[in-house]
């Protein structure tokens, strides 16, 4: 199908963004890299008076690794680069992984890390990894005002996140891996299920495990994306697990609390039962493959 008519704007700043979205208020719509609004467009799901492209918005361009070690991404960081930068797959291998599963070639070329995070499809792959990372998100909004939120408490529902109508995501910045001074080494491992490999996941597991130097797993971080309707964490399998030495029988009992309180849903991909048996699955294979890589041993278990 064909979008309904619209104005175009490509500003090259953020007070142009502010400016545009000031002036055309609710008609106005931000344009990363598409792939989420252009389809609702065509299907007239979507139909703005006005798009604000914001390729060319210098600030939101750019990876850098800060002094203190915390990794910053630009809004504008493509899935490619996020995936391939050298940077980012030294300092945050995970959402490196990530990346690389995210729909085909093209999605990864053109679409953004910030217009995913924004949009905050329940099913999407980003929001897991970030709460594994314990990531914050720059948030901007006119007049020069920032703030900085955490991953936790940005993704509140179906589509539904922290910014405000007037404010966009300017960077994502992922903390150093703590414990390092302590001897702590660290695996991580994403794992989803999908119909196919570029469809959205029917159930995600990020998991970051450290392991310290008597063998234990010091630190545990699981979340998951479309289990329901965001991405959460499992502190039930987290705190199962942690201080403890892994073992594949520790595992499959910490995985059996992916769900915890959690009010799984149902839809026509598949039943709410099933949903919540791939979480538990898949929650522990991703913990094992993150201890394992973390140098530990003992955990992994044929299913």
């Amino acid at each position: 199908m064909i979008p309904s008519a619209f104005a175009y704007h490509r500003p090259e700043s953020l007070d142009e963004v502010f400016q545009l979205l000031a002036r055309y208020g609710d008609g106005a719509k931000l344009l990363a890299g598409g792939h989420s609004l252009l389809p609702a467009m065509k299907l007239r799901l979507a139909q703005p008076q006005v798009l604000i492209d914001l390729g060319r918005v210098r600030e939101l361009a750019g990876v850098a690794v800060e002094p203190d070690g915390t990794l910053r991404l630009g809004a504008l960081t493509t899935h490619h680069q996020v995936m391939t930068d050298a940077a980012i797959r030294r300092h945050a291998p995970l959402l490196s992984e990530v990346a690389g599963v995210i729909g085909d070639m093209q999605v990864r070329y053109r679409g953004t890390l910030g217009g995913s995070i924004a949009h905050a499809d329940p099913a999407a792959d980003y929001p897991a990894a970030l709460l594994a990372l314990e990531a914050e998100i720059e948030v901007a909004g006119p007049g020069g005002a920032r703030r900085t939120v955490l991953a936790g408490e940005f993704f509140l529902g179906p589509f539904v996140t922290a910014l405000q109508p007037d404010e966009l995501v300017t960077a994502v910045r992922i903390p150093a891996a703590a414990g390092g001074d302590q001897g702590w080494s660290w695996g991580y491992r994403y794992l989803k299920m999908a119909r196919r490999a570029s469809d959205f996941a029917l159930v995600g597991v990020a998991a970051a495990v450290a392991r310290d130097p008597e063998g234990a797993a010091a630190a545990v971080r699981v979340a998951l994306n479309g289990v329901t309707g965001a991405a959460y964490r499992a502190s039930a399998v987290e705190e199962h697990l942690t201080g403890r030495v892994p073992t594949a029988e520790l595992l499959a009992e910490a995985a059996q609390r992916a769900v915890e309180g959690v009010d799984v849903d149902g839809d026509a991909l598949t039943s709410a039962e099933y949903r919540a048996h791939l979480a538990r699955v898949y929650t522990r294979r991703a913990l094992a493959e993150a201890w394992q890589r973390a140098g530990g041993e003992g955990a992994m278990a044929a299913d």
